[in-house]
């Protein structure tokens, strides 16, 4: 493969991964001028857009190209993709990873652009009835890695090092943990609903001009963000998410997570075997809300039951009626999500859902269902527990010792 020179090789090679084929049509199309306009002004990156979208006869077709110094490249329209196919995923994540080995590029990384259901999933696709399984989300990143190392040995090593979740609810530890288990280094994500267009395609902007230094990106990217505001001109302005983190998937990381979370769930649900601490922590989870926190509008959301996974741990370590070894392993839970949040913001004034408190949203949610009803309340079709977290940690017990 030719590699460009070095005085022209990129920081950064940032995929859109943009699905139209819905009601976001329009206002998620905002990215894609934001790509040009980022473009134009920081020459280190080098954009790679996949963009289904309806046609001006009503039909649906997907544009792939690249832009790069503000110029458009490698223009290309078919029929309308499936985007909720892993396959489809695969493949431009492998085609990414080509450009990104062309460019010289030091990190690669996508932006998934579209409806967003925490552990659920996203990608939704109205033409093909299709979600993206969020496990799938993380498979196909690996695929497409994998095309990419088989093409092309002599880069065999080039992964994707960050996710961006233009989509709502996606701050969640499943879907960390899936990313982490794909060799993906960071996720930015908004454990909350986001308001279209969502993150501002600067980001990559952010992440060109720190990418030797994690901590200084994360503080960018997530200032970016909730800098941002839309609908400008005479009416009122918003911002596009109510909180927003950047998380480090580090394995080291995720394992201590990952391990924690599971030796305080095995005690949690031994403890429930008496009904006044049953109770306790029953009455200590809710005292946390959920996210989706409008809740007279949407009283059968599932998301309800994600909750800020450092709050709850935090809250449960704090109450005195309950055993010090289960106070101590809520603490250690706490400690362990903590320490994977890179950065953190929330907004003071979010928007429609005026009225309510983020600041406990600093981090990954976690699924602490109440009720029986809340505990996968749309599976098969969209299934928050069928992921590799909720059965490493034994969320299921602790599910069952609550709700």
């Amino acid at each position: 493969m030719q590699i460009i020179s070095q005085a022209h090789q990129r920081a950064l090679e940032f995929g859109i991964y943009r699905d139209g084929d819905n009601n976001l049509d329009d206002s998620q199309s905002n990215v894609l001028t934001q790509a040009f306009a980022t473009s134009r002004t920081d020459s280190s990156i080098a954009f790679d857009v996949e963009n289904t979208t309806h046609a001006s006869n009503g039909h649906l077709e997907t544009h792939t190209y690249s832009v790069s110094d503000g110029t458009q490249r490698g223009f290309a329209s078919r029929a309308g993709a499936n985007m909720s196919s892993p396959d489809t995923l695969a493949a431009f994540v492998a085609r990414t990873l080509d450009h990104a080995e062309q460019n010289g590029a030091k990190q690669t990384w996508i932006d998934l652009v579209d409806h967003g259901a925490g552990d659920g999933g996203g990608l939704e696709a109205d033409a093909y009835h299709g979600v993206m399984p969020m496990p799938q989300i993380a498979a196909a990143i690996a695929q497409g890695e994998a095309m990419h190392a088989r093409e092309h040995p002599e880069d065999a090593d080039r992964r994707i090092d960050g996710v961006v979740a233009n989509q709502c609810l996606m701050a969640s530890m499943g879907f960390a943990d899936e990313l982490s288990r794909a060799g993906v280094k960071y996720l930015a994500a908004s454990p909350e609903t986001m308001v279209s267009p969502g993150v501002p395609s600067s980001v990559a902007h952010d992440i060109a001009s720190h990418i030797d230094d994690p901590q200084a990106m994360a503080r960018a990217v997530t200032g970016d963000v909730m800098r941002t505001h839309y609908g400008a001109g005479g009416g009122d302005t918003f911002g596009p998410a109510a909180a927003f983190d950047v998380l480090d998937l580090a394995p080291s990381g995720l394992q201590r997570a990952e391990s924690a979370i599971k030796r305080f769930n095995d005690d949690a649900a031994r403890a429930a075997h008496d009904g006044g601490m049953r109770a306790r922590l029953r009455r200590d989870v809710a005292s946390v809300p959920g996210m989706v926190r409008f809740h007279d509008a949407t009283p059968d959301m599932p998301w309800h039951a994600d909750r800020p996974a450092i709050a709850m741990y935090r809250t449960i370590a704090s109450d005195a009626a309950l055993a010090e070894p289960l106070r101590r392993d809520a603490r250690a839970a706490a400690d362990a999500v903590g320490s994977l949040v890179l950065a953190h913001k929330e907004s003071a004034h979010f928007g429609p859902f005026d009225g309510s408190s983020y600041r406990d949203a600093a981090g990954p949610t976690i699924h602490a269902p109440i009720s029986r009803g809340q505990i996968d309340p749309w599976a098969p079709n969209i299934s928050e527990t069928h992921n590799a977290f909720y059965a490493a940690t034994d969320e299921a017990a602790f599910a069952g010792a609550i709700a």
